[in-house]
């Protein structure tokens, strides 16, 4: 991979571009300025021809001073601006001034039905002229033939300059334009290099996240890379937590064992296999959860909240035949859960099961869109029965917290409700239900209908 940072290659495509397109905008340049420089030539030359042709109608060619017409160039030697009058055999009747001492170059192209041809000829010195030739007829003269020169090499020349001049000014525009993108790719790059500086004061532990204003394309990637941050440093502290959790509860079985041990208690093999049995499930307990976090940090996943709610409903109706069990889901494929389908499973299955406990005839469920941008869903799940007072749900809140012992569980549902709650950055709230019972709204974070 090439180590040509951006900017750089920003300025190399800019300046091989500049240097194209200038050189194809000098080179069209000279080429209009050739074109519109040979018409106004032609047509100065034709102009001559016209009036030459109307004097020796007029006059005829024995008043040779009466042809000279007005241009001065007609009459300075070797200018390259001539004109002769011939008859059929080549005999000169009249010639400007400027002839003097040069002989013009037959041309072998063919006259046109006007009777008029034209060609470039070159001269001895490399001097190379346009020439304009009309042929008439005259009862007293018989045919004759009226030629007219230009000087073309000086529209040559120039062109010649005027392609310098062009492609200097076009080369000082191109250095121009090669630093203004030079200084545009740095300014405009300045937010990446902003962003690389912040990343480097958070791995030196100098901030905790992004901070500052970034530009709209920038913008989401800051978002993106503090929310795995916030992800990664979560799932840091909750190891932490799981950790500590871990050993503090593995003290106790390995107190009462040590204990049991130096008192040289009889049953000391019970006392082992019942406090082993406790530690066992204890470490299968904090591995699960660390599976369930690590599982709930894998980037890109999405999952149908409509299809699991849905069914959810049809087994819960299944285990609890003597409760209504009502789901309110959209069509499948139009709500998305941005997360792995087995912690949607993980949340709603212990909401719906605990809410089918307690339900004394009935229970709802309904998933919908939780805002106006499609970033969260909301899933909200009432049942009918005696739900709690805002002190109870303070309480039950509490991790392995149970109100009533009877009920079958071990109090941990809601713990693990609320971890993975915590690890996708969603809220999680207990409030009284319409029906009369308790009503649980989970947000959590929604994803795209469809995805690149």
């Amino acid at each position: 991979m090439s180590k040509l940072s951006i900017a750089a290659r920003f300025f190399w495509a800019s300046a091989i571009g500049l240097v194209v397109a200038l050189l194809a905008t000098g080179l069209l340049l000279s080429e209009l300025y050739s074109r519109a420089l040979e018409r106004t030539f032609d047509a100065s030359l034709d102009f001559q021809l016209t009036t030459l042709v109307g004097q020796v109608i007029d006059v005829g060619v024995s008043d040779e001073g009466a042809l000279r017409g007005a241009d001065p160039r007609f009459a300075i030697a070797g200018s390259g601006w001539y004109w002769e009058v011939e008859d059929v055999e080549g005999n000169l009747l009249a010639s400007s001034d400027s002839v003097f001492g040069t002989i013009i170059p037959a041309i072998a192209a063919d006259f046109d039905a006007s009777g008029l041809r034209s060609a470039d000829v070159a001269m001895s010195d490399g001097t190379r002229l346009r020439v304009f030739q009309r042929r008439l007829e005259f009862p007293q003269l018989g045919q004759i033939a009226i030629t007219v020169t230009g000087n073309w090499s000086e529209v040559q020349d120039e062109v010649t300059a005027f392609r310098s001049q062009a492609i200097l000014v076009l080369a000082f525009v191109g250095l121009i334009l090669a630093i203004l993108s030079f200084i545009v790719a740095r300014l405009g790059l300045q937010p990446l290099k902003r962003l690389r500086l912040a990343l480097e004061s958070i791995r030196a532990g100098e901030m905790p996240t992004l901070e500052g204003s970034f530009p709209a394309e920038i913008a989401p990637l800051a978002d993106e890379v503090n929310e795995l941050l916030r992800s990664n440093a979560q799932i840091v502290e909750r190891a932490r937590g799981q950790v500590g959790n871990l050993a503090h509860g593995l003290k106790t079985p390995l107190a009462v064992m040590r204990n049991d041990a130096r008192a040289n208690v009889a049953d000391l093999d019970k006392s082992v296999l019942s406090q082993t049995g406790r530690m066992s499930r204890m470490v299968t307990t904090y591995l699960d959860r660390a599976q369930l976090s690590a599982r709930s940090a894998i980037v890109g996943q999405r999952t149908d909240a409509g299809m699991i709610v849905s069914r959810l409903a049809g087994v819960m109706t299944k285990l609890y035949r003597t409760k209504a069990i009502r789901a309110e889901v959209p069509a499948e494929g139009t709500l998305w859960f941005r997360g792995d389908a087995g912690d949607l499973e993980e949340l709603c299955g212990n909401l719906v099961d605990n809410a089918c406990k307690w339900a004394a005839s009935s229970v709802s469920l309904r998933a919908a869109p939780g805002d106006a941008d499609g970033q969260w869903i909301v899933i909200e799940i009432e049942d009918d029965g005696p739900g709690l007072e805002p002190e109870e749900i303070e309480k039950v809140l509490r991790r392995g917290v149970r109100l009533d012992e009877k009920t079958p569980g071990t109090g941990l549902g809601l713990d693990i409700v609320k971890e993975l709650v915590d690890i996708y950055g969603g809220q999680f709230e207990l409030k009284r239900a319409d029906l009369g019972g308790l009503r649980v709204n989970l947000t959590l974070p929604a994803a795209r209908a469809t995805q690149r």
